[in-house]
């Protein structure tokens, strides 16, 4: 029994051990289990944490690339619009605007035409890129049709250059052209000078040139051939006098070159030139005189040759003229060479036609103008259209989202250019004003210029506010300004133009621009929205308020117009919102003609044309004018810093600071200026406001804004009136009369003159008197000097800045015609 205990109980333990270690392996499967749960569990979040930040990774990629690719939306310019076989008129022109006198198509890498000169005579510089340095009495063309023929009068130190071009369609790339230089004395003791004409065709990375030489050294002709030019010859004829026969006696030289591209023309001609030829005529003194030479290369340069440049110089006594001709291998039956007397009818034929239809288009004999200020007009028109240029590039672009600029896609432009010598490329708020004239002259061109504006548009809806593509573009930009900041807007002027050609335009047209404009406009209400709703503020004003009076905001195209003291988040821009309400409306109304949903646009343009809204916003009662309002001070000032010398070392100059003597705070910005106007010059007010009397008498004030050549920019009686913006930033925008908003300024008063309201008869009177005191200003100065100039003294009347400025100062063309 007892054994049978000990055998039962050994089997009970045995028993109890093996469900001990069943529990045990039970717990422990369990316990595994678990330990693997949580690996899983953590491997899973460490999963879903790469997911996340690869997602991350790839939205900031996403957004990045976005600022730098193009609009998703098919192009506003459908492919092709500009070549030869699409627009065969418009594929040769005077694109060139940087240079006197120059031709190219429109094409990505066009084979290039130009001229230079050199007069030889002692300190006697080359010619040829439109410098203000030259120092030139005037130049300019004095008729030009923006199509198919030009005339320009360049005065030069005792020369006078005339520069005539015309051309004849025919074949399938352009048709031909003809030049005609002509070169006489200007003044006494000229007459015998010696002159060099320098004729020149180049490539710019594509197609072939070959010379074709008579005795040597004589540029008779180049024959070439490209993409999208096919076959072609130029020759150069030998000079005449100007009754047609041979001048006796010229000298020839030429020049067949390599080039690292066409920014470089200049110095490679100037690098080739030599003093060892002599001017020997059979019948006159000899003379020694500079010609090209051997072309040895540029010195230092590492950049390989890419255009090919064949250079033509004839040298002779004045007067003289040359003539040069392009034929298309694709002109099949040419009805005979377009030179000399031809050459003349058919000059004389497009003068008489462009007479004509400026009078027809903008009636200024019928209005009584006299001839010179007739002249004088027509010069204005064809200084804009002979300012059009074709440019082809990759702009840099600066996005918060990446570290270093970064080029965009290769993009072409067609454009009207400010100046020539100044500012030969594109400006977007430049351009909206330059279209209001050209749209008037021919409203095709400008609407396909919009549309090469639209088509620069980024996925984001951004256009960059300047356009410096190319080489060429680029040699005449300072460093500092070549690279466009993705987040920096400028007025969106190209609405004012839109507005114009809106009611005639082609529904398939409006079409393809619409999903551009409304991401344009999507675009300012997501980045330019201010801190209340219907606010805006315009973003990328200059960080560095130490060094500035007044921190400059150049995305306003006002540059140093005084806004807040102390730029902050809680800025609102008048200005800008009145260019919102300007774009809302034209974007209800294109919506309208196109059966797209428009009501978006209406309440936004009800909601910022709302005058209680305005008033509440805007309305600065202190200074019985609208204004900007944010964190302002109304005491600062320039002043010279203290500076300390290092032991044993001279003291540093001192700089000009800034000075803040009152603290700033949230208020209105005591400026009184174009910004106050502008509910007035984009005629958001009713014509029967309260405050529209207000606004018309502190323009009329002559101690504010009035003055006898236009209304100045800021009133003289605000503090910073005609102060520098630092040491080395002289005024701009504070002060001077500019004819931009001038001109909006006599629309709005002609507009609120057609109106019943309280303040019909006053607006029609200040309309009056602004037209004429602009009109005779803008005339007097160009008889006096020979040129539009980017604005006037307020004191004087006298031009200032960049000239010749044929850009929105040219809109004293509408002005004479009553055209608005």
């Amino acid at each position: 029994m007892a054994a049978e205990r000990r055998r039962r109980g050994a089997e009970g333990a045995r028993e109890a051990r093996g469900r001990a270690r069943e529990r045990g392996a039970a717990r422990g499967e369990r316990g595994g289990r678990g330990a693997l749960g949580l690996a899983a569990a953590l491997a899973l979040g460490l999963c879903l944490a790469a997911a996340g930040a690869l997602l991350a990774q790839w939205g900031r990629w996403r957004a990045a690339s976005r600022a730098v690719s193009p609009h998703p939306a098919a192009p506003a310019l459908p492919p092709g619009a500009t070549g030869p076989g699409a627009a065969p008129r418009r594929f040769w022109g005077s694109y060139r605007p940087h240079v006197y006198f120059g031709m190219k198509t429109r094409s990505p890498r066009s084979v290039v035409t130009g001229l230079m000169w050199l007069q030889q005579r002692e300190g006697a510089e080359l010619r040829h890129t439109c410098e203000q340095s030259d120092g030139l009495a005037r130049y300019g063309w004095l008729l030009h049709d923006g199509e198919s023929f030009g005339l320009q009068d360049i005065h030069d130190r005792g020369l006078l250059l005339r520069t005539e071009f015309v051309k004849r369609p025919g074949g399938l790339h352009g048709g031909d052209w003809s030049w005609r230089v002509t070169a006489r004395p200007e003044g006494a003791g000229s007459r015998a000078a010696l002159v060099s004409l320098f004729f020149y065709v180049a490539t710019d990375g594509q197609g072939a040139l070959q010379p074709h030489l008579e005795d040597g050294t004589r540029l008779a002709a180049v024959t070439g051939t490209s993409e999208e030019l096919g076959d072609f010859r130029i020759t150069f004829l030998r000079p005449t006098a100007d009754s047609g026969e041979d001048v006796q006696y010229s000298s020839y030289h030429y020049l067949d070159a390599w080039s690292p591209g066409l920014h470089r023309l200049t110095d490679v001609v100037r690098s080739s030139l030599s003093n060892r030829f002599v001017f020997a005529p059979p019948d006159g003194p000899r003379q020694r005189f500079v010609a090209v030479d051997a072309f040895r290369g540029l010195p230092g340069a590492a950049e390989a040759p890419r255009s090919h440049v064949l250079l033509h110089q004839v040298t002779l006594r004045l007067p003289a003229r040359v003539e040069v001709t392009f034929e298309s291998g694709s002109v099949r039956e040419r009805r005979g060479a377009l030179l000399g007397p031809a050459l003349t009818a058919e000059l004389a034929r497009h003068q008489a036609a462009f007479e004509r239809r400026f009078e027809e288009t903008f009636g200024l004999e019928r209005k009584g103008f006299p001839a010179p200020q007739r002249r004088f007009a027509q010069a204005a028109l064809s200084n804009m259209l002979g300012g059009m240029g074709y440019f082809h590039g990759r702009p840099l672009v600066q996005s918060p989202l990446h570290e270093q600029p970064v080029p965009y896609p290769e993009s072409s432009l067609f454009t009207a250019v400010p100046s020539r010598s100044f500012f030969p490329r594109g400006f977007l708020w430049d351009e909206g004003f330059h279209q209001l004239l050209l749209a008037r002259w021919d409203p095709e061109l400008s609407r396909e210029v919009l549309a090469h504006w639209l088509d620069l548009m980024t996925a984001e809806g951004w256009i960059p506010r300047e356009q410096i593509l190319g080489d060429e573009a680029r040699a005449k930009v300072p460093p500092e300004f070549v690279v466009q900041h993705s987040e920096t807007a400028n007025p969106p002027t190209l609405f004012l133009a839109l507005q114009r050609l809106l009611g005639a335009a082609p529904l398939p047209y409006l079409r393809r621009l619409f999903p551009r404009l409304r991401s344009w406009y999507e675009w300012y209400n997501g980045t330019q929205a201010g801190p209340l709703p219907h606010t805006f503020r315009w973003r990328g004003r200059d960080p560095d308020p130490e060094r500035f009076l007044n921190p400059k905001t150049l995305a306003s195209g006002l540059d140093d117009y005084p806004r807040a003291s102390h730029p902050s988040a809680d800025e609102r821009h008048l200005d800008l919102r009145c260019w919102m309400a300007l774009a809302a409306g034209v974007l209800a109304e294109a919506a309208e003609r196109l059966g797209e949903p428009a009501e978006p646009y209406r309440r936004a343009q009800e909601a910022l044309s709302d005058n209680a809204l305005l008033e509440q916003l805007h309305w600065a009662e202190e200074l019985s004018a609208f204004a900007d309002f944010g964190n302002h001070s109304r005491a600062v000032g320039l002043r010279r810093e203290a500076v300390r010398a290092a032991p044993g070392r001279p003291p540093p100059a001192p700089r000009l600071v800034r000075e803040v003597r009152e603290a700033p705070r949230p208020r209105f910005v005591d400026a009184l200026g174009y910004v106050s106007l502008f509910p007035l010059l984009l005629q958001l007010l009713r014509p029967d406001s309260p405050r529209l009397g207000a606004v018309l008498a502190a323009m009329r004030d002559e101690r504010r804004l009035w003055t006898p050549f236009g209304l100045r920019s800021l009133s003289r009686d605000s503090p910073l009136y005609m102060q520098r913006n630092t040491e080395h930033d002289p005024p701009y925008w504070r002060g001077s009369v500019w004819i931009n908003i001038n001109y909006l300024a006599l629309r709005a008063l002609h507009g609120y003159a057609d109106q019943p309201g309280p303040h019909r008869e006053r607006a029609a009177q200040l309309y009056g008197e602004l037209r004429r005191n602009l009109i005779d200003n803008l005339y007097r100065q160009y008889a006096e000097s020979g040129y539009l100039w980017e604005h006037y003294s307020d004191s004087t009347g006298r031009g200032q800045g960049s000239h010749p400025f044929t850009g929105w100062s040219a809109l004293v063309v509408l002005m004479m015609a009553e055209d608005y």
